[in-house]
């Protein structure tokens, strides 16, 4: 068997740094620059091991250096290796060079590691024709193309490998980064990739999250409102849901950003990850409240990142609070909730069940996973 491998190296470069995205090389060398840590090749060397007991039996096609060579050696596989690239720097063209070089090598399968762009450009380099199946690394993944996470991705993988599931049409979705950052939100449908399909493995297409409930969202306000102690840091994750509830309680929040306050008062507005420990080095006391993305159930781990491994831990794995109305649960039409963090041992830590804020002293039982 033949397995293509292409990695965006530069993928979610731009989340725990606060940019909403790692698209455009002026992005990527600030969000260097701000200290961000490309997590691509981890992540995809985590799915590649579960790809070991095939070993002896598995090709993986892939490109040099950091498209893919680094992370199929240092998973422990002997790759062929096609193609150029600079060493330090690739580009879009350069994944869609490779997916087109890949389509001629009779795939069982191409796996690919990055985001909603990583997403387009599969597609846009005819994609399509093969069976294909993404490892998350991007900021915001809209797409229904990837696995809810890399480990996910490799049991899918395994399976389908095996014979033990069949290929779904997903979407591919993408928006304009550009627009995100200004806090307008126009996903657009690209096409569809064909993508190994296991309910529990699969993260759905980003949805619009449904008809916001004003009285809904008034009563989380007010629930919070009298849970809410003095001199206890509040972190808001993103969302429209967050957003409102915010201005219930007369705070500004940013839509698309992480907020943290302090008695009703904005002490630090779309914080980075960097900006949310040394809050919390001066304010030890801290709770964070999140609110799953709409049509997927995911709560750290997509557009988030800024809460990151650390703040979670610095804050307490336990001391975060989810809010929903319940239009937005009964969408998920009985599917957990789910996080991927990047730290395996956290997001085994967060699985259990919670109560989810949906209104005044209103609570639902939810089972999160990892």
């Amino acid at each position: 068997m033949r397995i293509g491998l292409i990695v965006n190296p530069v993928a979610g470069l731009g989340g725990r740094v606060g940019l909403k995205g790692s698209d455009g090389a002026d992005i990527q060398q600030r969000a260097v620059e701000l200290g961000a840590i490309p997590c691509a090749t981890d992540r995809a060397i985590e799915t590649l091991k579960y790809l070991l007991p095939l070993k002896t039996d598995l090709a993986i096609l892939t490109y040099p250096g950091s498209m893919g060579e680094i992370a199929a050696r240092r998973a422990g596989f002997l790759p062929f290796v096609l193609g150029q690239i600079l060493f330090d720097h690739t580009t879009a063209e350069d994944t869609k060079r490779a997916v087109k070089e890949l389509m001629n090598k009779d795939l069982s399968l191409l796996l690919f590691t990055g985001g909603d762009g990583t997403a387009r450009d599969i597609y846009a380099a005819g994609g399509s024709e093969i069976p294909t199946l993404g490892i998350p690394a991007g900021v915001k993944i809209h797409s229904a193309v990837y696995a809810i996470h890399p480990r996910a991705a490799g049991e899918l993988a395994m399976a389908y490998l095996r014979e033990e599931t069949e290929l779904n049409l997903a979407e591919v979705m993408d928006i304009d980064e550009e627009e995100f950052r200004k806090g307008r939100v126009s996903p657009k449908l690209y096409g569809f990739l064909k993508v190994p399909y296991l309910q529990r493995f699969v993260q759905g297409a980003k949805a619009a999250s449904p008809q916001l409930s004003s009285s809904a969202l008034k009563g989380i306000a007010d629930d919070l409102f009298v849970r809410m102690s003095p001199g206890t840091i509040y972190i808001f994750g993103p969302g429209s849901s967050t957003y409102v509830i915010a201005k219930h309680l007369g705070m500004e929040k940013n839509l698309l950003g992480v907020d943290a306050y302090l008695d009703g008062r904005v002490i630090a507005s779309d914080a980075n990850e960097s900006a949310l420990l040394e809050l919390l080095f001066n304010y030890p006391t801290a709770e964070i409240i999140v609110t799953p993305i709409g049509g997927q159930g995911c709560i750290f781990g997509r557009g988030n990142q800024q809460i990151s491994p650390a703040v979670i831990r610095k804050v307490g794995e336990t001391r975060f609070r989810i809010v929903s109305t319940p239009e937005k649960l009964q969408a998920l039409k009985g599917q957990p909730l789910w996080v991927d963090t990047g730290d395996y041992t956290l997001d085994k830590m967060l699985c259990g069940y919670y109560p989810i804020i949906t209104g005044y002293k209103e609570y639902v039982m939810y089972k999160v996973t990892s």
